[in-house]
């Protein structure tokens, strides 16, 4: 078991290691073949610790090393395994090897391909690290790699400014995030003396009747420590304010987008969450502020998707909107609920992510309104998109109706921003719907305006771009039922006890009104007739035509780059061309090019002097008798005389 278990987390580590060396030198069929078999071989072991660790509920610690010795505080490099970290091995490792095997595919004209894959694979060994860390140093390592590894995917096609803009871009703005992170792991060490998970949770209650002063007001520690770990999941998890990143990774291949958007990265936040439940629950002041920016970036991204048209871009506001769903979970305690969603809504938007990669690759267009009428060219990625959008709609018995559900029925329960967050889920849900239903029909079914010579030419995409993709329908269509009627996720005393706390658990939970808990289905139905209705024809152009102000204000992303290009970006140039110029006028003259110039003139004036001709030094000898003994006539003989 111990070794299993350290299978599925270094062989990926060793794939990718090896075809990062040895890139210049391996085939591309060499190369697929150190990828792929390591993260099948990861999977396969995942699903074995998934029935021992998940299912049959034994906790795996495995202690590989001691890492860091300072003297009262030890932190040790470990693989720590319950139901939460064996679930998301299960997502992490199959989402993977499925994007593994489509790329080979969708890049197998890419010269750089051994490069690619060594990317994914290490961006699959960071997120496992991190889901297995039982510290938060380890988290953050796993953390800190996940970003590295995203902004050398994003910025994979470096030869375009924009993918390096983007992968810059998302570089930063989640620095901005991991800053307040590392603030939350300092201020722990600080008032709990440890960095360890077990150690930490035991101490929660504790730091939540701490307080600390802080210009004059008084916060509890706790409060603090969560906040920062908050802030930190927003950047990583793309929530409203951070979330600018997210549409620009777009930038990088489809197998990227599909990666980073289901199942790494951007869930490191909702996971971080449910592994700090115990200490996130008491904290309810930080939890109210999870729910309303989650509900907030729920909504707000569901709007911009509606007016997008570039199929990537919506199915990226898609993610940013499902995230919004996960975090209101979290934050009216229902984290179950927010994971189950996690697991489910990793396989249809891999789906929809990878499936959006075959139309590309097919018609190499993007913008779903100069593509149409493909479908009877491509059933199979046709069918494909309709299983992932059902899904993602919440169309029973699909996995999204399950998990979708569950998520707004917790936080009806919770009501005060609870009620909140449910209006404003029940409100994305119908425009999930309508832009679910805008990529179908305007991709399959519109009007095409692609050239004769390209049109004619599309088709469907290869087996092993296709095939790999069955594992994500059987997921779209049975993980929401699998986790609901047989691993009980939605109980606290279900798949979850143990390792997701909460502190108040009433025994009349999910017993709600039959009306609100078809309301979420009743909203996805009607939301598809509206899609179907408006995008068959066009009557989307009249509706933007009649609301041009607000469709220019979607259309734009509420104008937020623009915002903080105006707030942030210009007022950095601007500080930097100051700081630039005192830098070169004032420390640069009067410092070190100050000291050289004073050197070289006393320099040249010590040349002046040094001729090497002893006349000269003669003529100096006597000079200087003459000075001293005039002044030495001058200063003393007049005092002698007078005497």
């Amino acid at each position: 078991m111990l070794l299993v278990t350290k299978l599925i987390i270094f062989l990926p580590l060793i794939s990718g290691i090896f075809n990062g060396v040895f890139c210049k030198k391996l085939s591309n069929n060499q190369a697929s073949f150190t990828a792929i078999i390591p993260i099948i071989l990861s999977a396969v072991c995942a699903s074995y610790v998934f029935v021992v660790a998940g299912i049959n509920k034994e906790t795996i610690h495995i202690i590989i090393t001691k890492w860091i010795n300072i003297e009262l505080i030890s932190v040790s490099w470990a693989i720590y395994v319950d139901q939460l970290t064996a679930i998301m091995f299960i997502l992490v490792t199959f989402v993977s090897a499925i994007v593994h095997l489509y790329s080979l595919g969708y890049m197998k004209d890419d010269k750089n391909l051994p490069k690619f894959l060594s990317y994914l694979s290490l961006f699959t060994f960071f997120m496992l690290a991190l889901v297995s860390a039982d510290n938060f140093l380890q988290l953050f390592f796993g953390w800190e790699g996940v970003g590295l590894c995203s902004y050398l995917l994003i910025g994979y096609y470096y030869q375009k400014d924009s993918a390096n803009n983007a992968a810059v871009k998302a570089f930063i703005v989640n620095r901005i995030g991991d800053f307040a992170f590392i603030i939350g792991i300092v201020i722990t060490l600080i008032y709990a003396s440890t960095v360890e998970f077990s150690g930490v949770f035991g101490q929660s209650q504790d730091l939540a009747n701490t307080a600390i002063t802080i210009l004059g007001y008084e916060f509890k520690v706790l409060d603090i420590i969560c906040l920062m770990l908050f802030i930190g999941c927003t950047g990583k998890s793309a929530q409203i304010g951070m979330h600018v990143w997210l549409p620009d990774a777009m930038e990088g291949p489809t197998p990227v987008s599909a990666l980073i958007h289901a199942a790494t990265m951007v869930t490191a936040g909702v996971f971080l969450i449910a592994r700090c439940s115990f200490m996130f629950e008491y904290s309810p002041n930080v939890l109210a502020i999870i729910t309303v920016v989650g509900a907030i970036t729920c909504l707000f991204a569901a709007t911009i998707a509606i007016a997008q048209t570039d199929i990537k871009k919506i199915i990226a506001y898609s993610t940013c909107s499902q995230l919004g769903y996960m975090f209101f979970a979290c934050g009216v305690s229902a984290y179950q609920a927010g994971i189950f969603h996690l697991v489910t809504h990793g396989f249809f938007k891999a789906l929809l992510f990878l499936s959006a990669g075959s139309v590309i690759h097919s018609t190499c267009e993007q913008e779903i309104f100069k593509i149409g009428g493909i479908w009877q060219k491509m059933p199979i990625t046709y069918a494909n998109f309709w299983v992932g959008s059902l899904a993602i709609i919440g169309i029973f018995p699909l996995a999204g109706f399950y998990s979708k559900d569950l998520i707004l029925e917790s936080a009806y329960i919770a009501s005060g921003v609870g009620v909140f967050a449910f209006v404003l889920g029940i409100l994305a849900a119908l425009l999930t719907a309508i832009y679910s239903l805008k990529i179908i029909m305007v991709t399959f079914h519109g009007k095409t305006t692609l050239p004769e010579d390209i049109f004619s030419h599309v088709h469907e995409s290869p087996k092993i771009m296709n095939t790999p993709l069955l594992v994500l329908v059987a997921g779209a269509l049975f993980s929401g039922m699998l986790g609901y009627y047989i691993l009980s996720i939605d109980s606290p005393l279900g798949y979850f006890s143990g390792s997701i706390f909460n502190l108040h658990t009433a025994p009349h939970d999910h017993h709600v009104s039959l009306f609100i808990q078809l309301l979420p289905l009743m909203v996805g139905v009607t939301g598809s007739i509206i899609g179907i209705y408006c995008y068959r024809g066009n009557t989307y152009q009249k509706i933007s035509n009649n609301f041009n102000l607000i469709y220019c204000v979607l259309k734009n992303k509420y104008f937020f780059d623009e915002l903080y290009d105006k707030i942030f970006i210009k007022f950095t140039k601007v500080l930097s061309c100051l700081a630039g110029y005192f830098d070169i006028k004032v420390i640069d003259r009067f410092g070190p090019n100050g000291f050289a110039h004073l050197t070289r003139g006393i320099s040249w004036c010590i040349c002046r002097f040094q001729t090497g001709y002893i006349v000269n030094y003669v003529l100096y000898i006597i000079f200087t008798l003459v000075l001293c003994i005039t002044i030495f006539v001058f200063k003393y003989l007049p005092v002698a005389w007078s005497a």
